[in-house]
């Protein structure tokens, strides 16, 4: 029992997720809620990271479950430690830290949705993609040649400092992104700004790439495309990483390399055997059976080998597929009471009750000890054994 949820809502998990459950929580979340996506949840992106950095750790999670998001807070410092919400996207999408930014352009992540049949078969996908490319015009730098001065606000730092006083004799000092120049240290005169990209020194394209998906990939692999990210000037081009996000399938779930199935028969087919037809995910017809006499008890396994996934970089190896029965039993009465003798002749016979010790103290002493622990002695009727059979 866990004390509080807040970490698990804010995911949308319970708090009996797995750990790859929690994984595909975030990734969809972090990939709506991004500020470059999303730039007005900003604070719903902080809340998904925190969520996510905490239940990800074991032993943060641990903690959390056990205190909560104060014991989190009062872990070790007694003071919040929560990693940066966009070093932590990185870091899940592969795309290096902060230090790995300042060299380059941003990251592009996009989420590819694909069916069960499109990881098994392989598929390829065109994705249209907005990105920022260097102006053509300028050639990244803004406006004409040497009218890019430093900011006179911030002195080409791109921060300004300002001070703040919050109580008497106490004062807080608080950085923000210089309003001229937008964080760049430098700025263009209105007169001299290109006027294609505005003294931006990037515009938007539209371009089409093809995704090669792989038989055997699975839910959450990523596939790369070096350098086909937002262009900045002086730096190196960002990648465009697809997230592949599986959707769920109406017959089978996948677990590795394995495709699990569940198959509902009839009481009439585990008794005297059935053939039952699957459809797999290539189209194919695979043929079920059970010979007459084999009994198929409720919730028994029957695996078929190479009937699994195809293999990622192997995909002539395939998993198995595993066929999980499912009894159905009749309803109530769907056989007169005159006809049960019959039925029960031709099953197995009942399981004999074993005998009780005779008690001392008479009927009403065995009567009295019967009630107390619920159960009926021999020779004794009544109210008793009807509430037992039940």
């Amino acid at each position: 029992m866990v004390k509080e949820t807040q970490y698990y809502d804010i995911l949308g998990v319970k708090p009996s997720a797995s750990p790859e459950e929690i994984k595909k929580a975030y990734r969809k979340l972090a990939l709506k809620y991004h500020p470059d996506k999303n730039p007005d949840e900003g604070e719903k992106f902080k809340l998904i990271s925190q969520a996510y950095e905490v239940l990800s750790d074991p032993k943060k999670r641990d903690i959390y479950d056990q205190g909560g998001e104060q014991a989190i807070k009062e872990g070790g410092s007694g003071s919040p430690s929560f990693s940066s919400p966009m070093d932590i996207f990185d870091m899940f999408f592969g795309g290096g830290g902060r230090m790995a930014r300042e060299r380059r352009g941003k990251n592009v992540v996009h989420q590819l949705s694909v069916t069960l049949e499109d990881l098994y078969n392989g598929v390829t996908k065109k994705l249209a993609l907005q990105k920022n490319v260097i102006c053509e015009k300028c050639e990244g730098v803004g406006g004409k040649k040497g009218s890019v001065e430093k900011c006179p606000l911030c002195k080409g730092r791109g921060m300004q400092v300002h001070i703040q006083q919050v109580g008497p004799g106490v004062v807080q000092q608080i950085q923000t992104v210089c309003v001229e120049c937008k964080g760049q240290g430098e700025r263009i005169s209105p007169r001299d700004r290109c006027e294609i990209c505005g003294g931006a020194k990037v515009t938007r394209e539209k371009k089409i790439i093809e995704v090669h998906v792989e038989k055997g990939m699975k839910d959450g692999q990523k596939i790369l495309f070096h350098g086909e990210g937002d262009q900045e000037p002086e730096l190196e081009p960002g990648d465009v990483i697809i997230v592949l996000d599986q959707k769920d399938h109406s017959v089978f779930q996948r677990r590795g390399h394995d495709l699990i199935m569940k198959m509902k028969i009839q009481l009439s087919e585990a008794l005297c055997g059935f053939k039952k037809m699957i459809k797999t995910l290539d189209d194919r017809v695979l043929v079920i059976t059970s010979k007459a006499g084999e009994v198929i008890k409720h919730g028994d396994l029957k695996c078929v080998r190479d009937e699994g996934m195809p293999i990622y970089k192997a995909p002539l190896e395939k998993g198995t597929l595993i066929i999980q029965f499912l009894v159905t039993f009749p309803e109530k009465h769907w056989l007169p009471p005159d006809k049960l003798p019959q039925l029960e002749a031709l099953l197995p016979p009942r399981h004999k009750r074993a005998g009780l010790a005779p008690a001392q103290g008479g009927l009403r002493g065995r009567r009295r000890r019967a009630a107390g622990r619920g159960a009926v002695p021999d020779g004794v009727s009544g109210a008793l054994s009807v509430k037992l059979a039940r």
